[in-house]
């Protein structure tokens, strides 16, 4: 198998809804990202199927060694071999991807956030970062773009912490702000133990309209100049804030499951953007 194949498998077997927005790139664009979102899944992979902390931090601190030796030029896993030949043509960094692996290293570290700009700093290494390279990838020109492409790396973030209340109880993790429990008197008992109650959909739809409002700020920083060469981000939001609507139309019910758009609905929504231009 070739670094290249090996990073489409990646992607595919994810069953993401990024790879619908992939589709639509021309194909030395659409091989960048696909190596740089299989890197991605790889760092986070360490962390979600690893169940021994110390074996996982072992392993993040080789992911670290490998960026460094990548962008020395020699690369040796195939993510890195896929991911190398666009390094310099999209302007790639190696502190981009270190930054990646350090917020995965965070949830080795901890399990809770004390208020929401502590968790903005999460979501900026593990989301925001994330936007501002694919960005780069997508096409952009002009350097208002960054500021978009973090916003919306951080709308998409909370939008998947919304969803996975439920699956990352299971690994003892809350990701909602502690001062948001309290200011809605939700215990973290309550969640790890899947509690429904009226003060969880309060809470809930806190986190809703905070998510919402990233995404409106996201798309009033996107210039005009770069909107249609970023229009992958743009179907990723309108795939991730349909999701996001539908987690709310079911009154959060997301403790016991996980809620999902179908593959073609996702692939609709991205093609609606690609074809029309709107959300």
């Amino acid at each position: 198998m070739t670094p290249e194949q090996y990073v489409q498998q990646k992607a595919v077997a994810s069953g993401s809804s990024f790879y619908y927005a992939f589709l639509f790139l021309p194909a030395p664009r659409r091989a960048a990202i696909t190596a740089f979102y299989a890197f991605c899944r790889e760092v986070d992979d360490v962390v979600d199927e690893t169940s021994d902390a110390g074996v996982a931090a072992t392993k993040l601190a080789w992911w670290k060694s490998e960026v460094a030796q990548s962008f020395a030029g020699q690369p040796s896993h195939p993510v890195m071999k896929a991911l190398m030949p666009h390094a310099s043509a999209y302007a790639i960094e190696a502190r981009h991807l270190q930054a990646v692996i350090e917020g995965c290293q965070m949830d080795l570290e901890q399990t809770r956030y004390l208020d929401y700009p502590n968790l903005q700093r999460y979501c900026h290494l593990v989301a925001g970062v994330v936007g501002e390279v694919a960005a780069r990838i997508f096409g952009q020109t002009d350097a208002a773009t960054t500021a978009y492409a973090h916003t919306l790396g951080q709308a998409l973030q909370l939008t998947n912490i919304i969803r996975d209340v439920g699956e990352d109880s299971l690994r003892g993790r809350i990701y909602l702000p502690i001062s948001d429990l309290q200011r809605f008197d939700v215990k973290a008992h309550e969640i790890l133990k899947r509690m429904y109650s009226d003060r969880f959909t309060a809470l809930m739809q806190f986190q809703a309209q905070r998510a919402h409002g990233l995404y409106e700020e996201a798309l009033n920083l996107l210039p005009v100049a770069d909107r249609r060469a970023q229009k992958p981000g743009l179907m990723m939001a309108s795939i991730y804030r349909t999701l996001l609507r539908e987690i709310e139309a079911d009154n959060f019910q997301v403790l016991h499951q996980r809620i999902k758009l179908t593959p073609l609905r996702k692939l609709w929504l991205a093609w609606k953007v690609q074809a029309l231009g709107r959300m």
